[in-house]
C-alpha cells in the first residue's frame, strides 16, 4: 500500500461515508451519528475516581515544540503553546510536553529541564496554562495538570541536534546499528541508573512545590523508561525478569511518594511494540521515502528486545506483561494511565498513524486507520481487564473530522476514560470544546497529519504545523519571509514548481503563489514536498499557534 491508495478523510464528507470507508477496511470503531453538546455529550461528563476529579473527558497530550533555552528555560514560543493548552477546554492536562531531569537525559538541546534554575520558567508555563484555561471555560473547577518527566535514553542529543549521545540500558541488535554504536559503547551502570532515580525524585518534588497535581513518569516511545520494559538481555537488578524490568518504576514512585507526599503520579505507557521499521530502499525515489518494511529479524527469534509483542512474532501484539504492569500500577496506587504505543523513531505508523510521512520516515505500510483502530482496540482491552484505572487513548488526531464522532462514542462505550489530543493541538485545540459548545468545526483548521510537526524539528527548525491557514488571517509576523534572492537553486525551485503542476492534476488544489523561499526553511524534500502540495504558502509555526 502506498500513500495514492489511501482514502484522504478530508474527502469523506459526511459520518456515513467514514463508516462505509472503516467497513471497506474490515475495521469496528465505535462512531456517533452526531456530536452532542452540553451536559447531553459523554466528553463533558465530570469523571470521579478515588481521590481524582476531572472536570472533561478531554486530555491533551505531552507535545514539546524543541524550542526551550539552552538551559531548559521555556521560551515565548513555549508559552503560547501551553497557553493553548489551556484555551483547549481540556480538564486533563498529561505532562504538557517532555521534562528531561537532568541535562544529559534531554532529547535535543532545546528540550524543557527540571532545575531550580529552571522552576521560575516551569511555574509561569503552568500559570499561563491555567489562567488561559480560566479565560476560556470560566471555572478551573476540575482542571488537573501534570508535568511529564522523562530521560531520553537512547535518543538523549544534549548538546547539539545532529550529535547522538546514546545512554543505554542494553544493546540492541538493530537499533544500535541505526545509531552507529559499536559493540563495546558503554551501557549505564547500575549506579548511574540509581543517579538518574535520584533526578526523577528531585524532579517530582520540584513539581509539587509549582503546585502541578501529578507527574507523569515517561514509559514510552524508546526513551529510557519504555527501554527499562524491554531489558531482557541486561544482567543485575534492573533487567532480566519482570520484577528486575521494573525496579526502576517502583523506586522512582517510592522516592516521589517520600519527597511530594500528596502528588498524584501517572504513568504514560507504550503498551505494545513491533521490531523496527525502515523505508523499502526498492521502493525509494528521489525525494520520496519508499514503503516501510520490517527490519529483518529472522535470525532474532526468539527477539528479546520488545515489550507487548510476542518473542515468537515479534510483529504480533502480546499483552501479558502489559496488563501484569498495569496491574503493578494499582498495587502501587496509580490510577492515572495513558495508552500509547511503539515508538515514533523506529515504527512511527504505530505510534502516530499519519497519511505523510516525517522526513525520516516511510510511506504508511497500512492505511492509517488500521493503526488507529488497533491503538484504541488495545486500549479498550486494557480498560476490560482493569477497569479501575482511568484510561487515556491515544492516536485519535488521525480521525480528522470524524474525531469527534468517535471519540464521543468511545467514551460513552467505555472504551476509554478519557480522549487524548496531540497533533491535533497544534492547530486546533479547541476542537472538542467547540463540539461541547455547539459549535461548527473549522475544518480549515483541522490537523491533516502533514508530519511537518516532527520533519520540521528533524531538521533544525521549530516544531509546528506548516502550512496550515490559522482560522485568523493577518496577524503581524504570520508569514516567513519568502523574499526572491533567498532560493537554494534554481533546480530546487524548479522542482517545486514541476511538484506542483504534478500534484495539481493529481486533484490537489491550486496553488495561488509559488514564490521562492530560503534554503534554511526547507531543509528536506518533504517539507518541500508538503509545501509545494498546500500552494507553497508556509506560515510561522510560533505564529500559527497564537
Amino acid at each position: 500500500m502506498n500513500a495514492r491508495e489511501i482514502v484522504r478523510l478530508g474527502a469523506v464528507r459526511d459520518v456515513g461515508g467514514f463508516q462505509e470507508h472503516l467497513h471497506s477496511l474490515g475495521l469496528t470503531l465505535p462512531c456517533d451519528p452526531e456530536p452532542l453538546s452540553g451536559s447531553e455529550s459523554p466528553l463533558g461528563q465530570p469523571l470521579v475516581r478515588e481521590g481524582l476529579e476531572v472536570g472533561n473527558r478531554i486530555a491533551i497530550q505531552p507535545m514539546e515544540g524543541w524550542d526551550g533555552t539552552a538551559d531548559g528555560n521555556p521560551t515565548e514560543s513555549t508559552i503560547r503553546r501551553w497557553r493553548r493548552f489551556g484555551r483547549s477546554g481540556a480538564k486533563l492536562i498529561w505532562g504538557g510536553e517532555a521534562v528531561a531531569v537532568r541535562h544529559d537525559g534531554r532529547a535535543n538541546p532545546n528540550q524543557l529541564r527540571a532545575g531550580l534554575d529552571t522552576q521560575e520558567g516551569l511555574a509561569r508555563l503552568r500559570s499561563v496554562l491555567i489562567e488561559e484555561h480560566r479565560r476560556t471555560t470560566g471555572s478551573t473547577d476540575g482542571l488537573l495538570v501534570g508535568l511529564q518527566l522523562t530521560h531520553s535514553g537512547r535518543y538523549s542529543r544534549p548538546n547539539a541536534k545532529d550529535r547522538p549521545e546514546p545512554r543505554i540500558l542494553y544493546h540492541h541488535p538493530l537499533l544500535d546499528q541505526r545509531l552507529g554504536l559499536p559493540a563495546d559503547y558503554p551501557v549505564l551502570t547500575d549506579g548511574e541508573i540509581c543517579e538518574i532515580i535520584e533526578d526523577f525524585h528531585r524532579a517530582g518534588r520540584l513539581a509539587w512545590k509549582l503546585g502541578f497535581d501529578f507527574v507523569d513518569i515517561k514509559h514510552c516511545h524508546g526513551y529510557l523508561g519504555h527501554e527499562f520494559l524491554s531489558a531482557h538481555t541486561r544482567e543485575g537488578p534492573y533487567g532480566g525478569s519482570f520484577e528486575n524490568r521494573t525496579r526502576f518504576l517502583r523506586e522512582v514512585v517510592q522516592g516521589i511518594r517520600s519527597a511530594a507526599p500528596g502528588l498524584q503520579i501517572g504513568v504514560r505507557l507504550s503498551a505494545f511494540d513491533s521490531v523496527p521499521f525502515r523505508s523499502d530502499p526498492a521502493e525509494k525515489r528521489a525525494g520520496k521515502a519508499g514503503l516501510g518494511i520490517p527490519e529483518s529479524h529472522a535470525t532474532l527469534i526468539p527477539y528479546r528486545w520488545g515489550f507487548g509483542l510476542d518473542p515468537q512474532e515479534p510483529m504480533e501484539i502480546d499483552l501479558t506483561e502489559t496488563v501484569r504492569l498495569l496491574a503493578l500500577l494499582e498495587e502501587l496506587n496509580i490510577r492515572l494511565v495513558n495508552v500509547s504505543a511503539g515508538s515514533p523513531y523506529y515504527n512511527p505508523h504505530l505510534q502516530r498513524p499519519a497519511l505523510y510521512p516525517p522526513s525520516d520516515g516511510y510511506q504508511p505500510p497500512e492505511d492509517p486507520l488500521v493503526g488507529v483502530a488497533r491503538q484504541m482496540t488495545v486500549a479498550h482491552r486494557l480498560k476490560q481487564q482493569c477497569p479501575g484505572l482511568v484510561i487515556v487513548g491515544s492516536a485519535y488526531s488521525y480521525l480528522q473530522d470524524f474525531l469527534p464522532h468517535v471519540a464521543q462514542a468511545a467514551v460513552r462505550q467505555g472504551w476509554v476514560d478519557c480522549v487524548g489530543l496531540g497533533r491535533m493541538v497544534l492547530t486546533y485545540p479547541e476542537m472538542l470544546w467547540d463540539v461541547l459548545n455547539g459549535q461548527r468545526i473549522q475544518r480549515q483548521r483541522i490537523c491533516r497529519t502533514f508530519s511537518d510537526c516532527t520533519t520540521a524539528p528533524r531538521n533544525g527548525l521549530p516544531s509546528g504545523c506548516y502550512g496550515r491557514r490559522p482560522a485568523t488571517r493577518g496577524e503581524e509576523g504570520l508569514h516567513i519571509c519568502l523574499t526572491t534572492k533567498s532560493v537554494g537553486s534554481g533546480g530546487r525551485q524548479n522542482w517545486m514548481a514541476e511538484e506542483g503542476r504534478r500534484l495539481r492534476n493529481r486533484g490537489h488544489r491550486k496553488p495561488a503563489l509559488y514564490p521562492r523561499v530560503s534554503a534554511e526553511s526547507l531543509r528536506s524534500e518533504t517539507l518541500m514536498r508538503n509545501y509545494a502540495t498546500r500552494g507553497g504558502v508556509m506560515f510561522s509555526p510560533g505564529r500559527a499557534l497564537s
